[in-house]
């Protein structure tokens, strides 16, 4: 087996074998109200296609928004190039860490290591949402081979948190923020920020990508299309929220970006618009014929 069947089977065998322990991550309400109906396999299966259908629809409607985005975020992007940013320390300090990671990535250098630091940051991630949710978390495991953990709640954002929150590049900055103030360091050593935040934004990214076609059980509790595009979705704006951070004047830059936002959301709909009514004007003229 290659080492990404082991990484996926494990996984699977955990969050299984911390399922029938204590079945608390299981969506409660849906399994009572199926104990006190009594459905039959059909009707189960026809509720779960139901709700299956309707996630795939909240994720067609969602893809709009993922476009506009993007687009937005693309258009910014450039402008703030256009004015010299990839010129900056910052920029080249920050590029410097992200090609760092990226390259100890592609040559497999402490596979085994990172691996068990992306479990442990991705179960970590699960728990502070499960907390801030006020649940509790009664088991919890990470290692090289695959984790997970066991909980009294559970919903969309704990089941997804870990796609779209950069756990140690977050975890980065705090402490980085917490000995800037108390040890007053120069501003020499912001650049070894911008390179570490490189590091770890990548990290994320990265492995986060390669470990999502890996059969991960969070994407299939709420549908792995609606997962996805929600995942999409939620980074998209926090690059975005770090773009705007990295300008000179971040609130300016925030409110620019949400004006340029709807701006584009409002040529795109024109677009369509234009499209549909084209297109009903030849259909009738087809049908006229």
């Amino acid at each position: 087996m290659s080492f990404a069947e082991v990484v996926s089977l494990a996984n699977r065998r955990a969050h299984d074998e911390a399922n029938r322990r204590s079945g608390r991550r299981e969506m409660k309400s849906v399994r009572a109200a199926i104990e006190a109906t009594e459905l039959d396999d059909e009707e189960e299966e026809r509720i779960e296609w139901t709700q299956r259908l309707k996630r795939i629809a909240m994720g067609i409607m969602l893809l709009p928004f993922c476009w506009v985005t993007l687009w937005t975020f693309l258009s910014r992007f450039e402008h703030t190039l256009g004015q010299g940013f990839w010129q900056s320390r910052e920029f080249w300090y920050f590029t410097v860490g992200a090609l760092w990671m990226f390259a100890w990535f592609t040559f497999r250098l402490c596979r085994s290591f990172l691996t068990f630091v992306y479990v442990l940051g991705h179960e970590l991630t699960h728990a502070v949402f499960v907390w801030a949710f006020f649940g509790k978390v009664t088991d919890f495991k990470a290692s090289s081979q695959g984790g997970y953990i066991t909980t009294t709640k559970t919903n969309m954002l704990i089941a997804l948190s870990p796609y779209f929150v950069p756990f140690w590049a977050v975890v980065f900055s705090l402490v980085f923020a917490v000995l800037k103030h108390f040890l007053q360091l120069s501003p020499t050593w912001d650049l070894v920020y911008y390179s570490g935040l490189g590091m770890t934004w990548t990290f994320h990214i990265v492995w986060t990508i390669w470990m999502l076609p890996r059969d991960q059980p969070d994407l299939k509790e709420h549908g792995t299309f609606f997962s996805l595009v929600v995942i999409l979705l939620v980074n998209l704006v926090l690059l975005a929220a770090l773009l705007c951070v990295a300008a000179e004047s971040p609130w300016q830059d925030a409110k620019a970006f949400v004006m340029e936002w709807v701006r584009w959301a409002t040529t795109w709909l024109g677009v369509v618009w234009r499209w549909l009514v084209q297109a009903h004007s030849e259909f009738r003229a087809a049908g006229k014929f």
